[in-house]
């Protein structure tokens, strides 16, 4: 089973129910599983929000957080540049990049295994070494 690192966007006060919901639902519609998940990335902005840390602790996996200037070198794996994320957060998308920057952490080469998905006020990404 390859390792799993998740990137998550989110807005403002995103509830750990909706993190969640989107997590297992894109697990569950791709066939992988949770077990194989290694850690829960996102932007440096991020890094205090509640959602993320309850996200985090429910599946006791590391929350870990980038600046955006360590997540422009992954901008040309992304499957979609969002102007309104670069005008926000100084990074063309935060879920595939935060995904990508956490799996390059331990392997040499990272790839998106599910691209950005959207539900309500989160945004996931899944990626994989190798």
């Amino acid at each position: 089973m390859p390792a799993l690192y998740a990137g998550f966007g989110c807005r403002r006060g995103c509830p750990v129910e909706a993190l969640d919901t989107l997590l297992q639902e894109v697990l569950q519609r791709h066939g992988l599983s949770a077990a194989a998940l290694r850690g829960i990335a996102s932007i440096a902005g991020k890094g205090d929000e509640p959602g993320l840390q309850q996200l985090a602790a429910r599946h006791a996996l590391p929350l870990v957080v980038f600046e955006a200037g360590q997540l422009l070198a992954f901008e040309p794996l992304l499957s979609h540049r969002s102007a309104v994320a670069y005008a926000h957060s100084g990074c063309w998308g935060v879920a595939e990049s935060t995904a990508l920057a956490l799996a390059s952490l331990s392997h040499t080469s990272a790839t998106l295994r599910v691209a950005r998905q959207v539900l309500g006020p989160a945004t996931l990404a899944l990626a994989c070494a190798g």
